[in-house]
């Protein structure tokens, strides 16, 4: 079995990067928050730059906590900014690696599998993720860290924690390093997907690390945490079976989408009802995008400073649809029966449950693939006789002809045609995408024909 080598790679304080690079401004040299001076004193911090993290001034704290005597400049949120610049960096990570490789985690993080890469790039992995954060700084401005593990679980462990030691704020974690460097690590919530009240059920054991964990009698962890003791009793050994791969190819029996919003003011019954429509109204028309239905709809309302309870629930349809109308109907009924008059109303979140594609679309798909003949996808490595043109190319069997010129600096064709892949790989009607060339080749350098 191949010997995988996973990266993760943070956009370093994101947001505050982004208004940082948005401005021309250095984020290591200048005081930069991100917030809404308007919601007063107590407004939370959605994010600091590293200039003001290291005087010791922590991320997500209230405007009231930043001591006096600091000067910093204050940056509206802009959610679809941050959101434009992860796209682009999403896009710089496709110029070198296949998205099958890619796994987004959030808006800032992404797990990748290096292990395809780093023979045709000729670069350890280390290198490889230089290589990348490099591109990025250089294309938005945007400072990384990263993490490399020989799974997911390590690769993550090593940004989280061992990163920031580091002089290149690139960690590493094999199993060896990770009993080494972890095993004793403190406090246990530093660990990904450990939070304070996992750590609390622990402690009434005595454990407070990955150690008394990976030594604790496992019949204990499975009494107290049921089938969730299986997680920890692998990640405090530093195993992970789970893949990237894995990960895309899951698909749930079932699917829910939702759609929330923390209102800006109070808004009284009415207003927060006009606010639900349209809400709804955005959720209904992803669900037709996905040739969906839905039986199950869901309604959370929280009122202003926590005034009373919040309110809400989920409801069972005696129908499957995708009828915008019938929908709204439900939930405006739903918003009337639980939703409290006489209170101010901060945050409404609404939610399709149950989504199913429409059956008449699943025997489409169902013909369509037996139809096709869908072979797996082959990966396989090219050199050009000019050393410049090095590339990726992965081949995905779909009946579509098609044929690529890569163009190098001196403008020497080369031309790999159909038939000739054809022969080597007995690949039939093969899509070509090339993946990613090196740095050496300009844009302007190559041509790609379908």
């Amino acid at each position: 079995m191949e010997n995988k080598i996973y990266g993760c790679i943070d956009l370093k304080s994101f947001y505050a990067s982004v208004e940082c690079a948005e401005r021309g401004l250095d984020p290591f040299k200048t005081n930069l928050v991100v917030a809404d001076p308007s919601r007063g004193s107590g407004g939370i911090c959605l994010a600091i730059s590293p200039a003001m993290k290291n005087l010791g001034i922590k991320n997500r704290c209230r405007l009231f906590e930043i001591p006096k005597n600091v000067k910093y400049i204050t940056a509206l949120p802009r959610m679809k900014k941050y959101m434009e610049y992860s796209a682009n960096i999403y896009s710089i990570y496709l110029k070198y690696m296949s998205k099958e490789d890619i796994y987004i985690y959030s808006i800032d993080e992404c797990f990748f599998d290096f292990t395809p890469y780093l023979s045709s790039y000729g670069k350890t992995p280390r290198e490889f993720a230089v290589m990348l954060m490099e591109v990025v700084m250089k294309n938005t401005g945007v400072c990384a860290t990263a993490g490399i593990g020989t799974n997911l679980f390590l690769a993550k462990v090593a940004l989280d924690i061992t990163a920031k030691h580091i002089s290149d704020n690139i960690g590493f974690l094999d199993e060896n390093e990770f009993k080494k460097t972890i095993w004793h690590h403190r406090p246990i919530t530093d660990i990904w997907n450990i939070g304070k009240g996992i750590a609390k059920r622990l402690e009434k054991y005595g454990v407070q690390d990955l150690y008394g964990v990976a030594h604790m009698d496992e019949s204990i962890l499975y009494k107290e945490f049921g089938a969730n003791a299986e997680f920890l009793i692998d990640h405090s050994k530093g195993y992970e079976p789970c893949t990237i791969k894995e990960i895309h190819d899951y698909k749930p029996k079932t699917e829910s989408i939702s759609n929330g919003q923390i209102l800006f003011n109070d808004y009284n019954f009415d207003e927060a009802l006009i606010v639900l429509y349209e809400m709804v109204d955005q959720l209904v028309l992803e669900l037709t995008q996905r040739k969906s239905k839905t039986n199950s709809i869901s309604l959370y309302v929280r009122y202003s400073k926590e005034c009373t309870a919040s309110t809400g629930g989920t409801r069972k349809l005696n129908f499957r649809s995708s009828s915008y109308r019938k929908i709204l109907s439900e939930f405006e009924k739903l918003y009337r029966e639980t939703t409290k008059k006489n209170y101010p109303i901060r945050q409404i979140n609404v939610g399709l449950n149950h989504i199913e594609e429409d059956e008449f679309q699943q025997l489409d798909c169902i013909a369509r693939c037996h139809s096709s003949r869908i072979q797996p996808v082959i990966k396989i490595n090219i050199i050009l006789s000019d050393p410049l043109c090095k590339m990726i190319v992965f081949i995905s069997t779909f009946q579509q002809y098609c044929q690529f010129i890569i163009m190098g600096r001196n403008h020497h064709k080369t031309i790999l045609s159909l038939h000739i892949i054809q022969n080597r790989f007995g690949c039939r009607n093969s899509l070509f995408r090339v993946s990613s060339f090196q740095d050496l080749i300009n844009n302007a350098d190559r041509q790609l024909l379908f």
